[in-house]
């Protein structure tokens, strides 16, 4: 176990305003409390929330902030009620750490929907502390928001599922989609979307990507698998595409149209929002009423479906395409992910990065 350390000092890159731009960051931890696992952090995916957050584009962002909630480390000291995990474990954290665990959410294991849940970052600890994510040397976390990573998935490939992935198998799980044979449309082709297409097809689902354009056509379809693929600008192939598909995973982070999308729906049919958009969608009532259909959202997973999508995953043999970058280049990765320009998830060699160093000779820390 360890002794459990007083308050450790961890060195992390923070945003300090909403230029969104990272530099290196001293801050300290909390002591290790009983039920909590010292993470020494090796890798940490990029999500476009973390543009969202660091650039304030949602309004609520506190500085110095460090990103990121894509976590996978090694534990090195756990409190001395903890049971899961032990010394020399590899884990992953995500996007939530902490919750009242008394609401019904909680009691129903789908702590992401719990009124007070904490974030891994820019938010408020229960001791006072804010939280800073795993753009960091170290997290410290509560044993009930830590999975273990199973063996056979790298470190690096688990990352991105511990949010990209766990978004996208949730709502299939929890709507009923997981049966082979539906027909599944993935509307956009990032992160979050081409998880979408690897889960879908390993749970034997006719997978339809739907794109703005034909840039992406052979990606999708020669290298992630996808059966069929749909330029929404193209009024003629999405007319011949109505009532075709069974749902939708809407992953795209922008304002955009919803009409288009709910004609391709069957009866029943559902159009799945995963993305986060500041500004209010709109359709006519006719386009769900005269179909059944309907217009629902999801927001991430619990931590059981994160474990359970991580077994799912070493099963199926399934892992997510990433770029591996160190720490020095996270601001042009950023600057990449806003530009679309990464296929499809820019993973943070953090434990490689000797992010110490850097930040003891950078300018102003």
């Amino acid at each position: 176990m360890g002794s459990l350390a007083s308050e450790r000092t961890v060195v992390g890159w923070a945003a300090r305003d909403a230029t969104g731009h990272l530099s290196p960051y001293t801050y300290t931890v909390r002591k290790t409390g009983p039920e909590d696992v010292v993470v020494k952090v090796l890798y940490c995916g990029i999500c476009h929330t973390d543009i969202h957050q660091a650039k304030n584009h949602l309004g609520a962002s506190k500085y110095p902030m460090v990103p990121g909630h894509e976590v996978v480390g090694e534990v090195v000291e756990v409190g001395p009620e903890v049971t899961e995990h032990r010394v020399g474990d590899v884990v992953g954290v995500g996007v939530i750490v902490g919750c009242c665990r008394e609401c019904r959410p909680c009691k129903a294991n789908v702590e992401q929907y719990c009124n007070k849940r904490i974030w891994s970052y820019n938010d408020v600890y229960t001791d006072g502390r804010p939280t800073q994510g795993g753009f960091a040397s170290t997290m410290i976390v509560d044993q009930k928001f830590v999975v273990p990573i199973p063996a056979g998935l790298a470190p690096e490939q688990a990352a991105p599922l511990l949010c990209a992935g766990v978004t996208v198998y949730s709502p299939l799980k929890h709507f009923g989609l997981t049966a082979p044979g539906l027909r599944g449309g993935i509307l956009g082709l990032g992160g979050v979307g081409h998880m979408g297409v690897k889960v879908a097809k390993a749970m034997g689902h006719h997978v339809t990507v739907i794109s703005s354009s034909s840039r992406k056509r052979a990606e999708a379809m020669d290298e992630l698998g996808a059966d069929a693929y749909l330029v929404s600008s193209d009024a003629a192939a999405m007319a011949a595409a109505a009532d075709s598909l069974d749902y939708i995973i809407d992953t795209v982070p922008v304002h955009h149209p919803l009409e288009p999308y709910l004609a391709l729906l069957r009866l029943d049919g559902k159009h799945v929002l995963l993305g986060v958009i500041g500004e209010p969608l709109s359709f006519v009532s006719p386009m769900v009423m005269l179909g059944r259909k309907s217009v629902t959202g999801s927001f991430i997973g619990s931590v059981d479906e994160t474990a359970e999508l991580l077994r799912f995953c070493v099963d199926k043999g399934l892992t997510s395409q990433i770029e591996v970058v160190k720490m020095g280049y996270v601001n042009e990765a950023l600057e990449r992910l806003e530009r679309n320009d990464v296929r499809y998830r820019f993973v943070v060699d953090v434990a490689g990065s000797n992010i110490e160093e850097e930040a003891a000779v950078a300018p102003g820390n």
